[in-house]
């Protein structure tokens, strides 16, 4: 199996290539091809991991994504939270979510509440 570390860019884009070939032409399990896409996957997500991690959105940006990917406008946060100012205030960082709001986009939205009650930074 012609397998080697992932250490640098040039053995990235290496293993890149070599993973390529296995999206079109899946191999079958069991098969020595399927052994080296899956040593392939593993190398590639470590070094991913370790070179290009990816944080979570705080919670502001996950109910700014969220609101873009349903079609959700602020009026309708305005209308989730009681009010206008609430929501504008919510959505510039001028007011932190309470945990009544964190259960209402939770419970309404269908938005993770895990995803909302990590500490953010408020506008000054």
């Amino acid at each position: 199996m012609d397998i080697r570390a992932i250490r640098n860019e040039a053995d990235y884009d290496w293993a890149l290539k070599e993973i390529e070939q296995y999206f079109d032409n899946e191999p079958a399990l069991g098969t020595p091809e399927a052994e080296r896409f899956d040593v392939l996957a593993n190398l590639l997500k470590a070094y991913e991991d370790a070179h290009y991690p990816i944080t979570a959105p705080d919670p502001v940006e996950m109910i700014k994504q969220w609101m873009a990917i349903q079609g959700l406008s602020q009026g309708d946060l305005a209308t989730l939270l009681g009010s206008k100012p609430r929501a504008s205030e919510v959505l510039n960082r001028k007011r932190a979510l309470t945990m009544d709001m964190v259960f209402k986009l939770n419970r309404e939205w269908r938005i993770p509440a895990e995803a909302l009650v990590s500490p953010y930074h408020l506008a000054i």
